[in-house]
């Protein structure tokens, strides 16, 4: 089965096709949602909702529209905003769990100084615009393209390169303030 076109129901049964896309779409899901949301708990949580849609919605995937995974973060996308719509709270990032940086045999300066960076940088992330969080998120968080984020966000792939740049300048200079 081709991954980046819609799902045929007549080459194999639906739910056996539905699985191959949750498995080669969750981990990717996951971490956009676990980098916007900040709680491992919670992303689980909103990935499941997430493939709960997709599945109940599958019939309105259209391949002449977008690719499944621009189509499937889409469904992410809206997700979390549903979500914080509902909880009408501000959006926090806790970058210790997000990212997994691999430190070998670090030493305790080491890791204390990368729990203070990762801590800077969690600040600085929540002075950024939403929309620049957003691109951030599905740059980072999901590994999308400028292309593939800019079908999601409805900007063009240029706004998103622009945005995305500056977004990291922003964050560049904080660092270089300090």
């Amino acid at each position: 089965m081709h991954l980046g076109s819609r799902p045929d129901k007549n080459s194999k049964d639906a739910a056996e096709t539905f699985t191959e896309l949750y498995e080669h779409y969750l981990p990717k899901v996951f971490r956009y949602i676990n980098y916007r949301v900040g709680d491992m708990d919670l992303a689980e949580d909103l990935t499941s909702v997430v493939f709960e849609k997709a599945l109940t919605k599958i019939d309105s995937y259209r391949s002449n529209k977008a690719s499944f995974s621009t189509w499937l973060m889409t469904v992410a996308r809206n997700t979390i905003i549903d979500h914080y719509r509902v909880k009408s709270r501000k959006l926090t990032i806790s970058i210790e769990e997000t990212l997994e940086v691999a430190s070998e045999e670090a030493s305790p300066d080491e890791e204390v100084i990368r729990k203070e960076e990762l801590q800077r940088l969690g600040t600085y992330l929540g002075e950024l615009s939403e929309q620049e969080r957003e691109i951030i998120s599905l740059k980072f968080g999901a590994e999308l393209t400028n292309r593939q984020i800019a079908k999601i966000v409805r900007l063009s792939e240029s706004n998103v390169g622009t945005m995305l740049y500056r977004a990291i300048c922003k964050l560049r200079d904080k660092f270089k303030e300090r």
